[in-house]
């Protein structure tokens, strides 16, 4: 039996690279065909140009919040704000709803999301049964697994949310192989079956998402005889990454192109670097040209000792939307990516909030090899001007700031 999903796992840097920047070239023009948004978007684009990642770097990001006020303007027409590439009929045949609302077409591919090869990763195999407790009310996430799970063989047991009693006893009675779901209601129903006294023992992995899985939960699932593994996929985008048996980060799919921008911007930073991450999805069915997920993270160095060739990522590292109200004015992480640069000789920056409530303090920390007072007065007046509101500026050696992601942090005493 092959360890991996499909070749496409494999593929030498260099190989993916090449086969992924074409692919973009043909996404770019399909998306500017048969996406009413993006053709507004990509307007004057040339297509052929963006094979590059650097080439992509300089396309606008678009982040979940433009994608619905797209949708909420133009409902009365089109559901699906001008994004989908697919209409209503044969080749859409679910259309979902997730929190605002937005909508979100399915269209008719195989494993349409893709999570197949990350419960294959996870060691789900045909012939398992599956226990899908996701919701299969308005939103995509019990499909999104179940389409996974059927693409890799496996049978389905459409369980969905609440009604814990009745779960054990299916449980108890179908004895299945894995569970998806998110992973506290996992532990609700390991606790409970004990209380219970349900032999669910046959369950012996899981793929969970939904919320964040820790370590130290990841490791109290084993002890009870159950192999936990994190799944990053979204109803917008299918899956982005997967954990794998070397518990070492999440490797990227095959069928998206991965940045780590700085927060508020679409400048992707260094290697290694906690930044936002932004994704250009190969759906030709939902388009998606980077995509703002507005979540943290960071590259890690070298590949996945499983043989999985794709980049890896550190998994979910907190939001990046930090914007935050200072003396009654909102103050966002592309303001401050706006001061930084301006000034060639700075690298990163970071806005601290401190005080109490009605007594805001701001401090500019920003990093520069060659400061003086000249330097520290003129970004204090950037700051002004970008914001209207003063903030005191210090001057910090590079790499001195945590890598963190964080481009506003509110240290405010709240008491």
């Amino acid at each position: 039996m092959s360890e991996f999903f499909d070749r496409l796992e494999t593929r030498s840097a260099d190989q993916r690279e090449a086969e992924q920047m074409a692919a973009l070239t043909r996404q770019v023009a399909h998306a500017q065909a048969g996406s009413a948004a993006f053709a507004e978007i990509l307007r004057g684009v040339d297509a052929a140009a963006v094979n590059s990642r650097a080439a992509l770097a300089r396309l606008p990001v678009t982040r979940k919040s433009e994608l619905l006020e797209r949708q909420k303007a133009l409902r009365a027409t089109d559901t699906f704000g001008g994004f989908a590439a697919v209409v209503r009929g044969p080749r859409m045949q679910r259309i979902f709803a997730s929190p605002g609302p937005i909508y979100e077409p399915e269209g008719t591919a195989r494993d349409y999301w893709r999570t197949g090869r990350a419960l294959f990763a996870a060691g789900f195999r045909s012939g398992h049964l599956v226990h899908n407790a996701f919701s299969y009310h308005m939103t995509p996430g019990a499909f999104i697994l179940e389409a996974g799970a059927l693409a890799v063989g496996c049978t389905v047991f459409p369980a969905g949310t609440g009604q814990t009693e009745q779960q054990l006893q299916a449980m108890a009675e179908l004895r299945p192989d894995a569970y998806t779901g998110t992973p506290s209601f996992l532990r609700i129903l390991l606790e409970k079956a004990v209380e219970a006294g349900a032999d669910i023992r046959s369950l012996t992995r899981a793929s969970v998402g939904g919320e964040a899985c820790p370590p130290s939960l990841t490791a109290w699932f084993r002890e009870q005889g159950v192999e936990v593994f994190q799944t990053y996929a979204t109803a917008d985008l299918g899956l982005v990454a997967y954990e794998t048996a070397s518990r070492q980060g999440l490797v990227l799919d095959e069928g998206v192109i991965v940045e780590i921008v700085r927060p508020g911007t679409g400048d992707p930073v260094p290697e290694g670097e906690v930044g936002e991450l932004v994704v250009t999805t190969l759906n030709p069915d939902y388009p998606l040209i980077r995509f703002g997920t507005g979540d943290l993270s960071a590259v890690l160095p070298g590949s996945c000792p499983t043989g999985r060739t794709a980049p890896r990522i550190k998994g979910w590292m907190g939001r990046a939307d930090q914007t935050t109200k200072v003396r009654g004015m909102f103050v966002h992480p592309g303001q401050v990516a706006d001061v930084a640069r301006r000034f060639p000789e700075v690298g990163r920056a970071r806005l601290v909030v401190s005080g109490e409530m009605a007594n805001d303090h701001m401090c500019l920390r920003v990093e520069t090899a060659a400061g003086d007072d000249g330097l520290r007065n003129a970004i204090e007046a950037a700051v002004r001007d970008v914001t209207k509101l003063r903030a005191e500026v210090e001057l910090v050696a590079p790499g001195s700031l945590p890598n963190d992601g964080k481009v506003i942090e509110d240290a405010r005493s709240y008491q």
